[in-house]
């Protein structure tokens, strides 16, 4: 089992003991084990929805009347004078 001994596993499990607690272990387990449900739950359900090409319920398909959101051009600030230029371009 990916190359660990018992002892490594005793020893895992040791120090998951010291460092949580007899008191949290309990509910530890019962949320992993609440998780890998819930995973395996969607990972069930996605070849069915990738074969019945459901789309998202919150994605609405793009009416041929709605046009793009209008952006406002960005102003950009005119160059800076180089030194040694005046205002009319004598130097």
């Amino acid at each position: 089992m990916f190359g660990l001994e018992p002892w490594h596993i005793v020893l895992l499990l040791g120090v998951i003991l010291v460092v949580f607690g007899p008191k949290r272990l309990p509910e530890i387990g019962k949320s992993l084990g609440a998780s890998i449900s819930e995973f395996r739950k969607a990972t069930s359900e996605l070849p069915a929805s990738v074969r019945s090409g459901a789309a998202a319920p919150d994605a609405a398909p793009p009416s041929a009347d709605s046009a793009p959101p209008a952006v406002a051009p960005i102003a950009t600030p005119a160059p800076a004078p180089q030194p040694g230029e005046g205002p009319n371009g004598a130097g």
